[in-house]
């Protein structure tokens, strides 16, 4: 049977100073009307999805912020097939209450919502609304019990939950949101590099996203997503993975692109971003926490979206796409300086050149990844 096509994701830039902190000229706005235009862009040009990001303070470059769910639900409105992810914060949404929200999103298109479960990096956030901050392996723990409680809500009638986060009593949602062959309900994404994400991620996640990785990084996080879900009986969830995609005519120009955007990076708010971030990262039990290697340089893009390695020309992009495919990864999630330029570009001169690769590969599965005993 031939494998799925790879598919690809972009980051809507909902938030402002697009997806690099930098003060490099960047033709990307965070207002509706941009954004608009580029979810049908983006639709017609092979992204089947986007992911709205949140933040719910400005912070870091981000000054300002249109919040995910409501904004997803307006870009889902005006478009026909893209499939828009919302991300949400455990701790500052009930499930019950974003399930409510969530089925009625996914009946106004046609079963097109989805949601992002992010864990929580930023402290300030929680804090500065008077929520408490928990230790990084017990906010995994609520997310998965959020996950669990969304999923059941979801679909089965007459919910009870008895949780350390979350309690449930003879709980039921009508309408429930569409049940298609596609998805029983609507995709729940996942978030986190640590060893308590990838576990997580294995035992309850739809799918899971990881930070930018170069080969040897994702090997082995699918290898630990893979074997989590073994030992729980289940199909590990499908893999996502950041990427921030600079195509240009020639490698060289690629290249002096990326040098501009770290040479004109926003210094304090990529010291700032750091010091937050890599509080999160390393306060895992064992060190394993997002951002806790990554450079200065990797945080300009502030998902690590470089280290992917999708910087030169189209057949180069191409290629190293089809290899990470080749390693099990299902999708690619974007990032772009100049978003409607280079969201077509994709489409005309890179897109083509995948399916061409993709369509000389055996109908094989992934290449195997060894699983830890």
């Amino acid at each position: 049977m031939p494998a799925e096509p790879v598919k690809f994701a972009y980051w809507v830039p909902n938030v402002s100073g697009g997806l690099v902190t930098s003060k490099i000229e960047q033709r990307t706005d965070w207002g509706y009307e941009y954004n608009r235009e580029l979810a049908v862009l983006a639709e017609n040009n092979g992204f089947e999805y986007a992911l709205s990001q949140v933040r719910y303070m400005a912070s870091y470059g981000a000054e300002f912020q249109h919040e995910s769910t409501s904004f997803s639900l307006a870009l889902l409105l005006a478009t026909q097939r893209l499939k828009v992810i919302a991300a949400v914060h455990p701790g500052l949404w009930h499930p019950g209450v974003l399930a409510k929200l969530g089925a009625t999103a996914d009946h106004l298109s046609n079963g097109r919502f989805a949601v992002n479960v992010v864990s929580g990096w930023f402290k300030g956030e929680f804090t500065a609304l008077g929520e408490p901050w928990l230790e990084h392996d017990e906010r995994y723990r609520r997310s998965e019990e959020f996950i669990q409680a969304l999923r059941q809500i979801w679909t089965e009638d007459h919910t009870e939950l008895a949780g350390d986060f979350y309690r449930l009593r003879d709980f039921s949602l009508k309408p429930k949101p569409l049940n298609t062959p596609e998805r029983p309900h609507p995709e729940i994404f996942q978030g986190g590099n640590s060893t308590a994400a990838r576990a997580m991620a294995g035992r309850v996640s739809d799918w899971y996203f990881s930070n930018g990785k170069d080969f040897d990084g994702v090997t082995e996080q699918l290898a630990d997503v893979r074997h989590s879900a073994a030992q729980v009986g289940r199909r590990a969830p499908k893999f996502g993975l950041n990427g921030f995609l600079i195509a240009r005519d020639t490698e060289a120009e690629a290249r002096d692109t990326l040098r501009e955007i770290v040479a004109k990076a926003d210094h304090e708010a990529v010291e700032g971003f750091g010091a937050a971030v890599k509080q999160a990262g390393q306060s895992s039990a064992d060190g394993k926490g997002m951002w806790q290697d990554s450079t200065f340089e990797d945080l300009v893009q502030y998902n690590d979206g470089f280290r992917t390695g999708l910087i030169g020309t189209p057949e180069q992009i191409a290629e190293r796409i089809v290899a990470y495919k080749k390693l099990g990864v299902d999708l690619l999630l974007l990032g772009f300086l100049h978003y409607h330029e280079e969201v077509e570009y994709f489409g005309k001169r890179v897109l083509p050149l995948v399916r061409e690769l993709e369509a000389q590969l055996p109908d094989t599965e992934p290449e195997s990844v060894s699983v830890h005993a």
